[in-house]
């Protein structure tokens, strides 16, 4: 398949990238490097240093004509969607229009949606989450992320374009910039390799669903394989509090730094988890890295990445 993936040079997206390609599939990356690393790009992949928003990249689409659109690219500071909600829309609500109109007038078979399990769902009722789950956010950034789903949504029910919304728990592993609610194991794990005390927000008690990057490229080529459509959950169903992840982290590191406690941040979820059951029943996914596992490949690569810098 022909494939476009926004967001390419990300963290997240260029994982995708490298599975894709991997799988023997044709991989055009957007991205307009604003947080992606030009170091991340897969050679075997074509690039375009596009906005999404630019009409160069809707033109892009029209000409390449994929198969699937993979939309990673968004805004995905939730403390920047509260500070500066416009800003977060025109990335993440009118950039994800701008390309749905393109891929339709392209002809484009499938869209692969990123979406949030924790964002889009705020404060939980139930745990873990399922998709079925009332969808409150209590961000910009969850909201635009739930909105794209709907517009994705109008898109399929109106044009009849595919699309798969895929819910992602908290993304962690290498390549990870210390952005987004999994931003965390980035910055905990480089004040550790440099022996900086490290400061847990709160009582440290809040808990997320920590899914490793690995796991999460799978599920997008098994998205693009099965006819699954609309919301689909992505995580473990386990969750870690911030405390158990700081000593899991100090283990991996091998690490003497202080951990300390600091004021709560306002507004912060306190629980968040989702129930990834119709990933295994419809994608035929789970994930297979165990967080102790994963959080020792991802202090791999920032030891590796220190060391070579």
């Amino acid at each position: 398949m022909k494939i476009v993936v926004t967001g390419g040079a990300g963290f997240i997206g260029s994982h995708v990238v490298d599975a894709y390609v991997a799988a023997g599939h044709d991989v055009i990356v957007v991205d307009d490097l604003s947080t992606g690393h030009r170091e991340n790009l897969n050679p075997r992949a074509r690039f375009h240093a596009l906005d999404i928003q630019d009409p160069r990249t809707a033109q892009l689409l029209r000409d390449e004509r994929p198969d699937v659109l993979n939309h990673h690219a968004a805004q995905m500071d939730v403390r920047r969607s509260v500070a500066d909600p416009l800003f977060d829309a025109r990335v993440n609500v009118l950039g994800t229009i701008h390309l749905l109109e393109a891929a339709r007038q392209a002809g484009v078979r499938r869209v692969v949606f990123v979406s949030s399990g924790g964002a889009v769902y705020g404060e939980q009722e139930t745990f873990p989450a399922s998709e079925n789950h009332a969808t409150n956010p209590l961000s910009p950034y969850g909201v635009s992320k739930r909105t794209g789903e709907l517009y994705a949504f109008f898109y399929q029910a109106e044009y009849r374009l595919p699309f798969i919304a895929l819910r992602y728990a908290n993304v962690y592993g290498p390549r990870q910039d210390p952005h987004g609610e999994a931003g965390v194991v980035a910055i905990f794990t480089g004040k550790m390799l440099r022996g900086e005390p490290v400061t847990v927000n709160g009582d440290g008690r809040q808990t997320r669903d920590y899914v490793f990057v690995g796991d999460v490229a799978r599920a997008n080529l098994l998205a693009i394989e099965r006819e699954v459509s609309g919301p689909v959950n992505i995580g473990t169903g386990v969750e870690t509090d911030v405390n158990a992840l700081a000593r899991l982290l100090l283990e991996a590191t091998g690490s003497r730094s202080e951990v300390g406690h600091g004021p709560a941040k306002s507004g912060e979820q306190r629980r968040s988890v989702v129930d990834a059951r119709r990933a295994n029943e419809r994608l035929g996914w789970r994930p297979e890295v165990a967080l102790r596992d994963g959080l020792r490949q991802t202090v791999a690569f920032f030891r590796e990445r220190a060391a070579g810098a």
